[in-house]
């Protein structure tokens, strides 16, 4: 069996990710919470200095390298630009983007020499398409969508793939934050009229993992029932 790392295990899509891989994947989670489980290691991953102990205790608990990082881990800031604080800003930076980037550069060794590998980033349909009050929310799923394709180019000889999925609208605790007449807007401007469930992202995680999806590298999938396409 391959080995996932996953971020952001402990709620919403990297959880029910989790859920899906672990029928066919040896899984190890992180994510902020408390949780007494062998395969996991709270860590917050704004505070990068924990990724070197992170990388450790799943390879520790594989007895041998990650094959595949599922780069989940993420939060949303919904305020004007000039309301941002620093300490804000810099959290963004490194939950949303930096830890995928330092996640990412600390299992490439082992997948080219394994010749094998799998990165797949959990970004956002606001890094595709924009959206005001999120500048930075945006901004930062907006570089990790150009890392996804930098980084594919960089490690495609080595049979190692990076892609990345854009959802819309989620039905998460994220949504949780929207009261029923914000929900119905959202559902409104969707041109499928509907919230993605996790679970379709979770399906498609499988599919970019699976030797079935060798080819494709480099990719940013919207997954957004419609929304980057107009309303």
């Amino acid at each position: 069996m391959k080995n996932v790392l996953i971020t952001g295990a402990t709620s919403g899509i990297g959880n029910k990710i989790a859920e899906i891989l672990s029928n066919s994947y040896n899984v190890f989670k992180t994510g902020r919470r408390e949780l007494n489980q062998e395969n996991y290691f709270r860590c917050d991953l704004s505070n990068c200095s924990s990724i070197d102990k992170l990388v450790n205790s799943a390879k520790d608990y594989f007895k041998d390298s990650i094959d595949i990082l599922i780069n989940c881990a993420g939060q949303y800031i919904y305020k004007p630009i000039e309301k941002m604080t620093p300490a804000e800003t810099d959290y963004l930076l490194n939950l949303n983007f930096k830890s995928a980037y330092l996640l990412s550069g600390a299992v490439i060794p082992d997948m080219k020499q394994k010749k094998w590998g799998r990165i797949v980033n959990i970004g956002s349909i606001s890094g595709m398409v924009g959206e005001g009050q999120a500048t930075l929310y945006s901004a930062t799923k907006s570089a990790l969508s150009g890392f996804t394709r930098a980084l594919a180019l960089e490690v495609a000889e080595f049979n190692i793939t990076v892609n990345q999925i854009n959802p819309g609208w989620v039905e998460t605790p994220l949504a949780d934050c929207l009261d029923e007449t914000e929900k119905q807007e959202v559902i409104d401007v969707t041109p499928q009229k509907r919230f993605i469930e996790p679970v379709e992202i979770a399906n498609l995680v499988k599919y970019l993992i699976s030797e079935e999806a060798k080819g494709l590298t480099g990719q940013n999938i919207n997954l957004c029932a419609g929304l980057s396409i107009g309303c």
